[in-house]
């Protein structure tokens, strides 16, 4: 198999044309600081046009993307939010009808990922409910398996609570809700490829009380936070076209993980499996016949959790490299935890490798 390039993309966030505070080009500015090569700005119910290209500073290149967050405005509470990438037209009209809506997704050749799946109410800060719903859908791509934004909705328990991760987020960020990630194996268990990203949410919302100001999670600290890293062929080329089917195949493909690279950057991630007739890498799937080797290589030493069918088969302590040998068809994922700020936290979550 040869090398693969790695690309890191950051996705769902917010613009003054939604409910954000910054403009395409603060995203793009903020995308270079954070070394992003790409972003997937989804605002809500707006398919905005005209804004898609590359941004350099020196010799980085920055892709700005833009797909559609929707969902139905006139529900309350406003459930069943869905990330829409590539359709490249308008489907917000679709909205009150999620299958519907994903229907049209794929009939205009776009991808479909379920936002934020678990988002509870927060009764410190007035936020309601928008976990999604509607889980007798079928065809979309994936689910934002680790939403940035929606973990201080998870873990704030009180005002205090959300006063501290405001003004020190560096804490905020654990690991995605275990009821997702049980979400997702229950639909991987259920024979669905259901691809996992994850995604920053950012609005970078700006509040006041009295003589303060802060912006709430600027968008390069979401930049640096929870990304989705994609694996491609060649690294951007700079053609649009070409670079914008490259990372959706990716998508499409779920060859890609989601990661936290707040306190360890995670590129260099790599999940594989060698068959005896073919190599694949996660997303993919191998043949059970005559054993496979799964292999994972990490970036830095940590704690490796190997699941199959959602359940933990083996782990690793302090490695940076693990291997497993299996001739059982299932649905194998990696977990990777390091700790950081006194705490275990979550740090890589991996797509599946198929064994059939």
């Amino acid at each position: 198999m040869p090398e693969l390039h790695e690309l890191l993309v950051n996705l769902h966030m917010h613009t003054t044309h939604s409910d954000g505070t910054g403009s395409h080009q603060d995203i793009a500015s903020a995308g270079l600081e954070a070394g992003l090569d790409a972003a997937i700005v989804t605002d809500h119910n707006v398919l905005v046009s005209g804004v898609e290209g590359y941004h350099n500073r020196g010799k980085k290149r920055f892709l700005l993307l833009v797909g559609e967050e929707i969902h139905d405005q006139a529900r309350v509470p406003q459930k069943n939010h869905l990330l829409v990438f590539n359709a490249n037209r308008e489907l917000a009209t679709f909205a009150p009808d999620p299958q519907n809506l994903i229907d049209n997704v794929n009939r205009a050749g776009g991808l479909s990922f379920i936002a934020h799946p678990y988002d509870p109410a927060c009764t410190a800060i007035g936020e309601t409910d928008i976990s999604w719903e509607a889980w007798d859908v079928q065809g979309y791509t994936g689910l934002e398996l680790w939403n940035s934004l929606s973990e201080i909705k998870v873990r704030g328990k009180s005002f205090l609570h959300i006063l501290f991760y405001v003004y020190f987020p560096r804490f905020l960020t654990l690991q995605p809700p275990p009821v997702t990630l049980q979400k997702w194996d229950e639909l991987l268990n259920d024979g669905k490829k259901v691809v996992a990203i994850g995604g920053s949410d950012a609005h970078a919302l700006k509040v006041s009380a009295g003589p303060l100001r802060r912006v709430i999670f600027p968008y390069v600290f979401h930049f640096q936070t929870i990304n989705t890293h994609l694996l491609t062929a060649s690294p951007l080329t700079g053609d649009l076209a070409a670079d914008k089917k490259m990372i959706y195949n990716a998508f499409a493909s779920g060859h890609c993980f989601a990661a936290c690279d707040l306190h360890h950057s995670t590129r260099g991630f790599r999940f594989a499996a060698q068959g005896r007739d073919k190599n694949v890498i996660m997303g993919d799937e191998i043949p059970a016949e005559g054993g496979v080797t799964l292999k994972i290589r990490l970036p830095q030493v940590a704690d490796c959790r190997l699941l199959k069918d959602g359940k933990v088969i083996r782990t690793w302590k302090d490695t940076d490299i693990g291997t497993y040998i299996t001739t059982e068809p299932g649905v194998y994922r990696v977990e990777v935890w390091r700790r950081a700020l006194g705490r275990l936290r979550g740090w890589i979550f991996s797509n599946p490798i198929y064994i059939r």
